[in-house]
């Protein structure tokens, strides 16, 4: 009972993105790095929602539009849009662009609502939870089902 207690007072730290009008937090342990949009080496026969690679540093990382992912419409780059590279693995990256990145917010476990997932609705099941922050609303991120490659 008292480890219960323990995980359920814990905080979680989020970077928080615009994509579109919408807020999304993705979960900092998975973030290894943010950086500003670059030249994408398009790669053919991958999944629509690929973009291509990038070199980070002398690694090749795959970037994926997470936008075209969720079924949105494509990325409209700016000087605001950033390529966050998450590390779910310790040895693989992976690039994800987002519109902008906004801030980091640290969430008391009581404001997180898990969220059930919605099998028919494609764009509901990556997200794992909503965060409330400064009275508004943050989906946060299931990084594992948006990965996954399920097309």
């Amino acid at each position: 009972m008292a480890a219960n207690q323990i995980v359920e007072s814990g905080t979680r730290q989020f970077i928080v993105v615009k994509i579109g009008a919408e807020q999304f937090g993705i979960d900092i342990n998975y973030i290894d790095n943010i950086v500003r949009m670059q030249k994408i080496t398009r790669i053919p026969k991958a999944q629509h929602y690929f973009k291509g690679v990038i070199n980070l540093r002398g690694e090749v990382v795959p970037v994926m539009s997470i936008r075209l992912k969720m079924g949105l419409e494509d990325d409209e780059f700016t000087n605001v849009t950033r390529i966050i590279i998450v590390k779910i693995e310790p040895q693989e990256a992976l690039g994800i662009i987002v519109d902008e990145v906004k801030e980091v917010v640290t969430l008391e476990q009581s404001e997180i609502e898990r969220v059930v997932k919605d099998s028919r609705e494609e764009k509901s099941s990556f997200i794992n939870g909503i965060g409330k922050h400064n009275g508004e609303l943050i989906s946060l991120f299931d990084l594992n089902s948006i990965i996954v490659d399920n097309a």
